[in-house]
């Protein structure tokens, strides 16, 4: 069954009520509970899009027609010579060839050049609290994948979570990168989160 796991490792945190008020301004550092990963998803890129509005509406009510749910969605900035951008989002596997087709369907309507279809990704994901009010989270991430020669393709950040799409074939390295980072390498178990069960 393809899913997520989840390391549970809590680093420690101070109480606000039991720290000295000199030092209350430290309390809310960001909590980091685990590292996951998912194997289940794909990437298309939709190439040379016109840079105009309403295009990136177009592309998605197509995909939203096709009742496919995206996780990470990334465009590029245009191109000043040629007026195109380029539009790249996740979405399970299982669904890939499906919003491939739809995609299809309107790519004159849109305008875009191409399609590339990937399914040779991995995400892992960094989960905690506040770590949008800590930068340093973010660039311990990163430098931690770019010394285990590690790319990064696509970047999606909220309260609680970090993720970044690798190579397929990375994502086990991804994942021993970002767990030596914080200190998580002392995990006790794992546990397994199913993608869309809430177990």
């Amino acid at each position: 069954m393809t899913g997520f796991c989840v390391t549970v490792v809590a680093t420690a945190t101070r109480d606000a009520a039991a720290a000295p008020a000199d030092e209350r301004s430290d309390v809310e550092q960001p909590i980091i509970s685990g590292v996951a990963h998912d194997r289940s998803e794909a990437k298309i890129t939709v190439v040379g899009v016109p840079d105009k509005p309403g295009k990136a509406a177009e592309i998605f009510e197509a995909v939203a027609a096709a009742e496919i749910n995206l996780d990470m969605i990334v465009q590029n900035v245009s191109a000043a010579a040629t007026g195109l951008t380029d539009v790249s989002f996740t979405l399970p596997k299982t669904d890939g060839h499906r919003a491939m087709d739809a995609l299809t369907r309107v790519q004159g309507q849109v305008g875009f050049d191409s399609l590339l279809y990937d399914d040779q990704i991995g995400k892992v994901s960094l989960v905690g609290a506040g770590m949008r009010s800590h930068p340093g989270v973010s660039a311990r991430c990163f430098a931690a994948l770019a010394d285990a020669g590690i790319n990064i393709e696509m970047i999606s950040t909220s309260e609680i979570r970090l993720s970044v799409v690798t190579r397929a074939d990375r994502l086990d390295d991804a994942v021993r990168a970002i767990h030596t980072a914080f200190g998580l390498d002392a995990a006790q178990g794992e546990a397994v989160v199913y993608a869309g069960s809430g177990r």
